[in-house]
C-alpha cells in the first residue's frame, strides 16, 4: 500500500484557520507562536491588506500534523513554516507550485523550512540561498539582575518617534552584534500607526535613566498561553549597561505574573544576547532558519 500523501489546506479566513489548527497549536504553542499569534492577531483585527494573507495546515489521516503561513508585508513575501513531517513540507512546495505562487522565501523551523525552500527550488528551477540562522528560546526561572540603573515604563504617544526608529533599525543592530552586518536581509518595515497600536496595547517596555530613554523592549500578546518577547533594541551608546537584561526580565515578570508562558528568538550568531537570555533563565528549544528561493 503507498502511504498518505499530506494534504495541504489553505485559509484566507484566520479564524477559520485557528479552528481548524487548534489542537495543533494547542499541543507545543511555544513552537508554534509566530504562527499563532499572527493568526489572532489577524482575527480579531482583521485583514492588514498584504501582497499574500494565508495560512495554511498540512494533514495526514484527518489530523494537522503542521502549520504555515504568508502573511509577510516585505518582499519577498516568505512563508513562515513550523515543523511538519518531511513529506509534509515536500507537499507543500508543491501544493504552492500548483497554485502558481512562487514562495520568495522559506522561514521557519528546521528542517522543514529548508525542505520547503528546496523543493521550491526544483521546481521552479531556482537556487537556495541561506540567510540568518534563528534560535527559539523559553523562560524557565527567572533571574532578575539587580544593581541596574534607570526604571521600567511603558511607552507613550509621545514616544512614537523614537519606538518607531528603534524598531526599524532593529534588524540592522542585531545583524551587526552577531557579526553578520553584510548579510543582506528581507525585513519587516514599521509605521507610526502600527506603533501606536502597540502602545494602545501596552507592549512596548522603556528603560529611562535619568529622564533618557536608553532602551525598548516590545512583546507580542499571549496566543495559546504563549507570549513572545521582540524586538529587543539598546542604542550601541547606551550598550553594556545592563538594560536589555533589566527590560526583558521586567517584561517577563509581568508575563509570568499574567500566567503566559514567555518565549523569544535570537540569532544564533550572536553571543551577547544569547548569554544575557541564559543568564535571565531563558533556555534553547529550537533552531530556525530563513531561505531565500530565486527562480529563472
Amino acid at each position: 500500500m503507498s502511504p498518505a500523501v499530506p494534504r495541504i489546506d489553505f485559509y484566507d479566513d484566520p479564524a477559520a484557520f485557528l479552528d481548524a489548527a487548534g489542537g495543533y497549536l494547542a499541543a507545543d504553542p511555544v513552537v508554534v507562536s509566530v504562527v499563532a499569534t499572527v493568526a489572532e492577531r489577524a482575527a480579531r483585527r482583521g485583514p492588514e491588506g498584504h501582497p499574500y494573507e494565508w495560512w495554511a495546515t498540512a494533514s495526514l489521516d484527518g489530523r494537522v500534523v503542521g502549520v504555515a503561513m504568508r502573511t509577510a508585508p516585505f518582499a519577498p513575501y516568505p512563508l513562515f513554516i513550523c515543523p511538519m513531517p518531511d513529506e509534509a513540507a515536500v507537499e507543500l512546495a508543491r501544493a504552492l507550485h500548483a497554485r502558481g505562487e512562487h514562495p520568495g522565501g522559506a522561514n521557519g523551523s528546521l528542517p522543514a523550512s529548508r525542505i520547503v525552500a528546496e523543493e521550491s527550488a526544483r521546481l521552479w528551477g531556482g537556487t537556495v540561498e541561506g540567510a540568518l540562522e534563528a534560535r527559539l528560546w523559553e523562560l524557565a526561572e527567572l533571574a532578575v539582575p539587580s544593581g541596574v540603573l534607570g526604571r521600567p515604563r511603558k511607552a507613550t504617544y509621545a514616544d512614537v518617534e523614537v519606538c518607531l526608529e528603534w524598531f526599524n533599525d532593529f534588524g540592522r543592530a542585531a545583524r551587526e552584534q552577531a557579526g553578520n552586518a553584510d548579510r543582506a536581509q528581507a525585513e519587516e518595515h514599521h509605521d507610526a500607526d502600527d506603533i501606536r497600536k502597540r502602545i494602545d496595547e501596552g507592549r512596548i517596555l522603556l528603560w529611562e535613566l535619568d529622564g533618557e530613554v536608553v532602551h525598548l523592549t516590545g512583546f507580542n500578546a499571549p496566543a495559546f498561553g504563549v507570549a513572545r518577547i521582540g524586538p529587543v533594541y539598546t542604542p550601541k551608546a547606551h550598550q553594556g549597561h545592563g538594560y536589555a537584561s533589566a527590560a526583558v526580565a521586567e517584561v517577563s515578570r509581568q508575563l509570568l505574573a499574567a500566567g503566559a508562558r514567555v518565549a523569544l528568538y535570537t540569532d544564533k550568531d550572536n553571543p551577547v544576547s544569547n548569554h544575557v537570555y541564559a543568564k535571565i533563565g531563558f533556555r534553547p528549544l529550537v533552531d530556525s532558519a530563513n531561505h531565500t528561493v530565486s527562480r529563472r
